[in-house]
């Protein structure tokens, strides 16, 4: 029988999960590229031989996605997989339809075709968009495990920007792993709360191979989402996190209207600084998409270590990259502080900003008067520093969930916003893990 040919659309995440569980050993298909994007300078790699499997000596070709009509026609590619997140139903739409102007057929994997069963019991935390609050809800999760007495290994959704081939299997339980690991700003952010808890952090590219090694030294393992992606594994309790920032994406972006509609509990966060009619907006829809999901209201308090600092100042504001981008907020936790805490003036960095910071403007311009914390790269992070320190500005309030000083020298005056998950009310989740977990 003749093979079926395949490309996968991604961004070095979702698209070679789905291509280790469902097309590695599968002698039905021949996956002849990926594509990528949303990520910079992810393309032009190759998915290694040691992680493509036998049917794959050579490994597969990565290419960026703007060759995708070229792709389809000279290699005849009958499907074409998308396996990225944290876009809109009408994106996902408008691929579709060039994809099969082209002749093929467009395919979105779901979690049957997956998602790997763990030994261990799985709560994952997913989300609506980038910028929901994932994090401090993951930590908060992580917390309340510990209390009860569980040994916690957080498994973190993949950001492989380097060697794919050494990057399989990470596993993060100091900082000096990190260092050993050659982690960008966006992994630092993801791995350092969970290491200043003592829970260790799995993170890679072989997720099933990642999965047996975290069950070894885990009572529960915690998936920790990335983008409003869908979990890799099969959770146990799912939780998923509603941003009434964003009211109506909820129903209006993939994958995150899914991740409602599977959703154990769904957390509306963020309800201390968003407008009541908002919240209700959210409520509303999650009653519609999953009327049997329990319902958890919590707050997103900041803490700055001297707020008085910020009062009267011109405040260069520095947020959380992806949170900017794809998650296209306006603004984040920086923002919000020092804004309370009486900044006399928000400084734009954009006359000052160079090369790939100009660039990630110009690609987003939403971001507005915020500097988004990109570093996917040592060449992204210098011009990150360099962007900081060439801004005139009294101080610097950095609202990255990791301190930047660590991998940036910031000339500035600074001070480091922080944010924990606060639950409103009942039921908490506390509650609903004693009752799923113990």
């Amino acid at each position: 029988m003749e093979k079926i040919k395949v490309l996968i659309m991604g961004a070095a995440g979702r698209d070679f999960h789905n291509f280790n569980t469902y097309f590695r050993n599968n002698e039905r298909y021949e996956v002849v590229a990926f594509t990528a994007t949303q990520i910079p300078n992810i393309e032009g790699r190759m998915y290694p031989p040691e992680l493509s499997g036998d049917l794959y000596p050579a490994g597969i070709p990565i290419f960026p996605e703007a060759d995708l009509p070229r792709l389809i026609k000279e290699h005849g590619i009958s499907q074409v997989i998308f396996a990225y997140s944290d876009v809109g139903h009408e994106y996902v739409m408008h691929k579709a339809s060039l994809v099969n102007a082209l002749g093929a057929d467009f395919r979105l994997m779901g979690t049957q075709a997956t998602m790997i069963k763990s030994t261990k019991p799985v709560v994952a935390i997913c989300a609506v968009r980038t910028g929901s609050g994932k994090s401090q809800t993951t930590r908060h999760v992580c917390d309340m495990l510990q209390a009860m007495g569980k040994k916690v290994v957080a498994v973190r959704h993949p950001m492989p920007y380097g060697d794919l081939a050494k990057q399989a299997v990470q596993r993060f339980a100091t900082y000096t792993d990190l260092d050993k690991h050659e982690c960008t700003i966006e992994e630092r952010e993801e791995y350092e709360p969970h290491i200043d808890r003592g829970v260790v952090v799995y993170a890679g590219v072989d997720y099933e191979a990642i999965l047996r090694e975290a069950e070894k030294e885990a009572d529960v393992v915690v998936w920790d989402g990335g983008n409003n992606d869908l979990p890799f594994y099969q959770p146990d309790l799912w939780i998923t996190v509603a941003d009434p920032h964003r009211p109506g994406h909820e129903m209006s972006y993939y994958p995150g209207e899914a991740n409602v509609r599977a959703a154990d509990v769904i957390v509306i966060n963020k309800v201390d600084t968003a407008a009541y009619e908002n919240v209700r907006i959210v409520r509303d829809n999650i009653t519609k998409l999953n009327p049997d999901a329990i319902v958890v209201e919590a707050a997103s308090p900041i803490f700055v270590d001297d707020p008085l600092a910020i009062r009267g100042k011109r405040v260069l504001v520095v947020e959380d990259g992806p949170t900017l981008t794809h998650g296209e907020m306006a603004y984040g936790a920086g923002y919000v502080a020092a804004t309370r805490f009486g900044a006399s003036e928000i400084i734009d960095p954009r006359p000052y900003a160079v090369a790939s910071i100009t660039a990630t403007y110009e690609k987003y311009p939403t971001t507005g008067a915020i500097l988004p914390a990109m570093g996917y790269g040592q060449d992204q992070i210098r011009d990150l520093e360099t962007t900081i320190n060439s801004t005139p500005c009294d101080i610097v309030v950095i609202g990255t969930p990791i301190d930047l000083s660590r991998v940036l020298k910031i000339e500035h005056p600074s001070q480091r916003v922080r944010y924990e998950l606060q639950v409103i009310g009942t039921p908490t989740i506390e509650q609903v893990l004693k009752e799923r977990i113990q």
